[in-house]
């Protein structure tokens, strides 16, 4: 805007941020008198240490919203986890008197670091969501958009990546058990550290992204400088919290620990289940790489071959489990119904043509009526 100066015509330019000092072409400035001065050492420290103190923090903010604004039920179930974890051992329910315990509001209004974890507002937090049809950013199948507390979007996204990742089934005696091809406590706590170590200023979104051979979780909050995942993988770095209030409430919850093993647990979770797991580290925020499949830095045709491999070899040894696990459910005559139920299996067609009709002629399972094969009374055991 144009702004009289005495006898000048002068233009006057404001902008509002609260990741100052800024930089002009990666040069910190500063204006003395009429001159445009390169900012000496100890005001740029200076600034840095105001904009870091947590008397400045962006999550120490008073923001706009109230209790009223607080989601009832993400905040009840908040406080039903902290107990339980034993984290939190007064007997109070009420929000007000809680989140002031918590240190989350000022008189009625929610700090910024309360508002993110309870509020549903979409100007703190956002999630995007894509899955794409291949390895690449090219075509997606599906994208989504949520906004809402902290506590709300985690649900979301851990619920997401269930869905769409693929589980396979062990039997064992008389018991099914699903497993999922990257462990869900990895999964859920690459999720918490993604909202918890996010710059929530940054108006960038948390983000989950599914492509056929991985899924990324990234959030935008860069990794600590002059620091390497890998040495908090192996344990030797102390934490380095950028939002500390939301990181001590959600260690009330257990959702977060506070001693920097997320990256650890992450890593030796997706050991023990035979995932790999990486961790990049772009200018803008932070990502976590899930492999799918067990795949390997493979491209092209031979990605796709050793995928195809695996998976028939991963069907055949199922199949195997499968059959191992229904012979020893059958040393007791059962019936059809009761030997599809136990495989999880709704079409009959499929059972008699991969299961029944394969083990009747092996000589693996009799009939317990064979001269009325279609009686109503029918049972099958094994021998």
């Amino acid at each position: 805007m144009i702004q009289p100066f005495g006898d000048r015509k002068t233009i006057l330019v404001r902008f509002e941020g609260s990741r100052c000092p800024y930089l002009a072409y990666n040069v910190p400035r500063i204006r003395v008198a009429d001159e445009d001065l390169v900012m000496d050492q100890d005001t740029y420290d200076s600034m840095i240490r105001k904009r870091d103190n947590v008397d400045y923090s962006w999550e120490r903010r008073v923001s706009k919203y109230t209790i009223d604004d607080v989601n009832k039920d993400a905040f009840a179930e908040y406080l039903r986890k902290a107990k339980e974890a034993g984290r939190i051992d007064f007997e109070d329910t009420d929000v007000k008197t809680v989140l002031d315990k918590l240190e989350l509001i000022e008189g009625n209004y929610l700090l910024n670091a309360g508002t993110a974890l309870f509020c549903d507002c979409g100007i703190v937090n956002e999630l995007q969501i894509a899955k794409f049809a291949s390895d690449e950013r090219l075509t997606f199948t599906d994208i989504r958009r949520y906004s809402g507390s902290v506590m709300e979007l985690k649900k979301k996204a851990e619920q997401y990546i269930i869905d769409a990742m693929d589980w396979r089934v062990e039997f064992g005696n008389l018991t099914r058990k699903e497993i999922p091809e990257i462990p869900l406590d990895a999964i859920r706590e690459a999720i918490t550290n993604s909202f918890g170590h996010r710059m929530f200023d940054s108006g960038q979104s948390n983000e989950i992204t599914i492509f056929k051979n991985r899924i990324e979780i990234y959030n935008p909050g860069a990794f600590p400088a002059n620091k390497t995942p890998e040495s908090y993988v192996v344990g030797n770095q102390r934490p380095i919290r950028r939002n500390p209030l939301i990181a001590r409430t959600l260690y009330y919850s257990k959702d977060m620990e506070s001693f920097a093993t997320g990256l650890k647990r992450i890593k030796d979770a997706c050991d023990k289940a035979g995932c790999r797991v990486e961790f990049e580290t772009p200018d803008d925020g932070f990502v976590v790489v899930f492999y799918r499949y067990g795949t390997q830095k493979l491209s092209g045709t031979a990605q796709k071959t050793a995928q195809k491999e695996e998976t028939t070899a991963q069907k055949t040894a199922q199949k195997e489990e499968r059959i191992n696990a229904l012979l020893e459910y059958c040393k007791e005559p059962r019936d059809r119904d009761e030997m599809m139920k136990f495989l999880g299996i709704k079409h009959r067609t499929t059972f008699r043509s991969d299961y029944l009709n394969p083990l009747l002629d092996e000589g693996k399972i009799v009939m317990t009526i064979p001269d009325k094969p279609r009686s109503k009374n029918q049972k099958f055991y094994s021998v």
